[in-house]
């Protein structure tokens, strides 16, 4: 078949599918401290505040295991980029949102391309990674993402929020994406 992927190509994807998880797993932190200025500006609800974080959740967990499978019937790649499009597109809808609906819908459009992310890139380094060492390194290296994830959210959430404003939670993924 195909040639075998150079070490500096190989390290390209996986520093693409880290970014990919960095990107969902903070976005499941960085709301949450940014809550109190959406609540002020959007005029929203407790339960309101509650769906901008549980649609999120909800959507992305709900579709993991079908995006997994799309991934394996039209190509691992493409279903990566859309995910990577529609969760760029989500995030700019978030920081443009005039209310809280208009958010809540975004967060769901941003959860389902981050439900195509984290099984496919996990898919992508285990197909890309064929020596049983550097695979394990590999998927240690996709896996310590998370860890830095739940850090980094409050952290990056409430830097921004505090001083450029809650709708920069959202820009950061856009140039990312």
């Amino acid at each position: 078949g195909t040639p075998p992927l150079s070490d500096r190509r190989r390290m390209t994807i996986l520093a693409v599918c880290c970014m990919s998880l960095l990107m969902v797993s903070v976005d499941n932190t960085i709301v949450n401290v940014a809550l109190p200025s959406i609540r002020r500006d959007l005029h929203a609800s407790l339960s309101g505040l509650q769906w901008t974080i549980d649609a999120y959740t909800m959507v992305l967990a709900s579709l993991l295991l079908l995006s997994g499978s799309t991934a394996d019937r039209l190509g691992r790649r493409r279903t990566f980029q859309a995910g990577l499009a529609l969760f760029a597109a989500g995030s700019l809808l978030c920081s443009l949102a005039p209310t809280l609906g208009w958010l809540i819908a975004a967060r769901m459009i941003q959860a389902v391309g981050g439900s195509m992310l984290n099984p496919v890139a996990m898919s992508i380094i285990t197909n890309v990674f064929t020596d049983p060492r550097e695979r394990a390194r590999a998927i240690g290296a996709w896996g310590a993402v998370v860890g830095v994830s739940l850090a980094l959210g409050p952290v990056v959430g409430g830097l921004l929020t505090e001083t450029i404003g809650w709708r920069s939670i959202f820009w950061i993924n856009v140039p990312i994406g």
